[in-house]
């Protein structure tokens, strides 16, 4: 709370399996939880819902306005003191199939709309002192083939933080986490029949696992708590130590 006030936050990509986490860690923290996603969840643990495309954000100025207006419409008596950058897409192809348009989606889910929520919502999430916190991704720092749009969102997503962190100065603190493999529905049902892989997976983990969605949330949460106050410009690495460890052969 700021005095009386309850404090709300803004998710996007709400509906994923870390969306879904965050928004529910939220909520058990006590904020108005505002969720956007481009399909809704009747599971989802929000105050509302908007749908909406990024995308379409991005592209049409009057759809990024209306968005806005009901983002304001929901704040209600509550303050915005933060916003989730959570909604990401991911285009795999290798080098020569890469298109125009996998790079304009991914540029525009992935970079351009955090971007321009944190501007739109900027004089909100300065009243409230909050903070912004964008939903990276181990792939923007180790990347391995086929990643080439999405690793280089991510790199571009934390270089964002920092510059918005050094740019915003003490108005509104901005940092990042970067997630290795989280047991999402959607990472689990890519494993089914092959659930020897994702032991491999999980044990290529120096900490022998792979990540649970709130433990990211829990993670975001943090930092978007008074606990936090002095983290600005950070990209927090939620990788179970595996961007620490070399896979040399034995």
């Amino acid at each position: 709370m700021i005095g009386n006030t309850q404090k709300s936050v803004l998710i996007t990509g709400a509906s994923g399996g870390i969306g879904q986490a965050l928004c529910m860690e939220f909520k058990k923290s006590g904020y108005r939880v505002i969720a956007t996603d481009v399909t809704g969840r009747s599971n989802l643990a929000c105050d509302c819902f908007l749908e909406a495309d990024l995308r379409s954000l991005c592209r049409d100025e009057e759809s990024l306005k209306q968005f806005i207006q009901d983002v304001e419409a929901n704040i209600q008596d509550s303050c915005l003191s933060v916003l989730v950058n959570n909604a990401a897409v991911q285009i795999l192809n290798r080098t020569t199939a890469v298109s125009m348009q996998d790079w304009r989606d991914t540029l525009d889910v992935n970079l351009l709309a955090p971007f321009l929520l944190a501007q739109a919502l900027l004089p909100y999430l300065e009243k409230a002192e909050g903070s912004i916190i964008n939903i990276g991704s181990v792939h923007a720092i180790a990347t391995k083939p086929g990643f080439v749009c999405y690793a280089t969102s991510k790199a571009a997503l934390v270089g964002l933080t920092r510059a918005l962190a050094v740019d915003l100065g003490g108005r509104v603190r901005v940092n990042a986490v970067n997630p290795a493999a989280v047991a999402t529905a959607m990472l689990i049902e890519g494993f089914q029949g092959k659930e020897e892989r994702l032991a491999v997976l999980g044990g290529l983990h120096p900490i022998g696992r792979i990540a649970e969605p709130h433990e990211v949330a829990r993670t975001v949460v943090f930092l978007a708590s008074g606990a936090a106050s002095f983290i600005t410009g950070a990209a927090v690495n939620i990788d179970g130590g595996i961007l620490s460890r070399l896979h040399d052969p034995d």
